[in-house]
């Protein structure tokens, strides 16, 4: 919640009053009138299916202090507010992202004590922002983006939610298109960051690994040191884009840059890693400080090893005990639809990753797949991945090929590009007989729903769009 008089709220986005009835906003900012309280602004984004403006006046019936509309409101709207003491603004140039960031930004500067933490990166930014505001949550007050209001939306809700008496927030940084990371890094201002991977995630938008690097590297536009802690960015050294984000972003704007990995000069390393029945790994974390402590994770996947290097090391530098941080990251669990293991009636354990894809995510996924114990069949699902371009067909190839070696049958659900999948995978050697083929999920699920038996192992993943959440709630129900 913020608390802030009107014409600060104007002064700071440019927003122009229409109906100033004196007294401040006190309460939540939301954009779904539903949500809307006294106290509270609302703020009306348009849209062509729903448009905000078009719940201004419940939203003032609701008791909100103040609304802000993004197109000309009428009189008995003002009328209406007037009379039940609702402010009314007219966002500047109808621009709601605008003055969403701008809002938001202001609502950070008057909090100069909290310490921002911003996760970014291709693949791994929510089990990384997970880990990192478990870590802090030991031991410190600590808010944290909520599921995956990340964007020029999400980031500003995530702040104006902030407790006052924040001392830590973690906040996930996402995007779409370029400029974007920069817009939400200047809103932030973080002091400590991570680029988690450069991968091909919007690489139909951005056309290449290069352009999603200089994308990634925004983040350092908006940092800021916090007192007597500098501003610092952490890298796997594995990522074959460090050294551009490094020495072309992040030192010629005055921001460290540390290593984590298996390298020379890496500040955190795993050691001995293995991979348990349940897909978890253990290993023996290790910091250059000589520091060290075996551990083992509660989430599954050698690939959030990774995620965890990062994590403990801003944890570090934030001045975290950092053995109350590990017990923390051990103690967590995977979050729904990511990597989530879960048991069906036929005995068959579903591996739900059906929040969203990417070809990393994807062959990451598949890894976790191969590394557990398998008494029947290992068995992937795979739906189709958006925001892939003119590249989408060669990506969901690699995907196909690189799934061949590694399951025993290969679902595929959707139209061209799964069958791009389907082709690169027998191509690699996987016969035609342990390819099946789906137009719907639908179909898909009641097909393959009562052959999934004891034994077999089902990961079930693919871009959100796809729906694939529809057959692991099939096959487990």
């Amino acid at each position: 919640m913020i608390r802030m008089p009107i014409q600060d709220i104007a002064a700071a986005t440019g927003a122009g009053v229409l109906v100033d009835a004196g007294a401040p906003v006190d309460g939540d900012v939301v954009i779904d009138s539903r949500k809307a309280a006294p106290g509270a602004l609302f703020v009306a984004f348009p849209g062509e299916r729903v448009d905000g403006n078009d719940y201004l006046a419940a939203a003032v019936e609701a008791g909100c202090a103040a609304v802000v509309a993004s197109r000309e409101p009428s009189e008995g709207l003002l009328a209406l507010a007037a009379e039940r003491g609702c402010s009314v603004l007219r966002a500047q140039g109808d621009d709601c992202e605008e003055l969403m960031l701008r809002l938001a930004h202001a609502w950070r500067r008057l909090h100069p004590d909290w310490v921002v933490l911003a996760v970014t990166g291709s693949v791994g930014k929510t089990t990384t922002k997970e880990m990192l505001a478990a870590a802090a949550s030991s031991q410190r007050r600590c808010h944290a983006t909520r599921g995956n209001l990340n964007n020029l939306i999400g980031l500003p809700l995530t702040l104006m939610s902030a407790p006052e008496d924040s001392e830590v927030v973690v906040c996930e940084l996402g995007m779409n298109h370029p400029g974007e990371i920069e817009r939400l890094s200047r809103c932030c201002e973080p002091t400590l960051a991570c680029v988690t991977n450069v991968g091909t995630s919007h690489i139909g938008i951005l056309g290449s690994r290069e352009n999603i690097a200089r994308a990634k590297a925004e983040v350092v536009c908006g940092m800021r040191d916090h007192g007597e802690l500098s501003r610092l960015l952490v890298m796997p050294s594995s990522c074959d884009f460090a050294g551009f984000v490094a020495d072309g972003f992040a030192r010629p704007a005055g921001v460290a840059v540390q290593t984590v990995g298996s390298r020379p000069g890496d500040v955190a390393c795993a050691r001995e890693v293995s991979v348990g029945a349940d897909g978890c790994a253990s290993l023996l974390l290790c910091f250059d400080d000589g520091w060290q402590r075996r551990i083992t994770l509660g989430v599954p996947g050698a690939k959030v090893v990774d995620d965890l290097l990062l994590a403990m090391t801003l944890a570090w530098r934030l001045g975290l005990d950092r053995d109350a941080a590990c017990d923390a990251v051990c103690a967590m669990r995977a979050t729904s639809m990511r990597l989530d293991v879960r048991t069906a009636p036929s005995g068959a354990r579903v591996i739900d990753d059906t929040y969203n894809a990417a070809p990393a995510s994807m062959a990451s996924s598949l890894d976790v797949l191969a590394s557990l114990p398998c008494e029947g069949r290992r068995i992937a699902v795979l739906g189709e991945m958006g925001e892939l371009g003119e590249q989408a067909e060669r990506l969901h190839g690699y995907v196909g090929a690189y799934a061949a070696a590694r399951v025993d049958l290969l679902v595929l659900v959707g139209g061209a590009l799964a069958a791009q999948m389907g082709e690169a995978a027998r191509t690699m050697g996987l016969s035609d007989d342990a390819v099946e083929s789906f137009a719907t999920v639908a179909d898909a699920a009641r097909v393959m729903g009562p052959v999934l038996g004891e034994g077999d192992v089902v990961l079930v993943k693919a871009s959100r769009a796809a729906g694939l959440d529809e057959f692991v709630r099939s096959v487990l129900s």
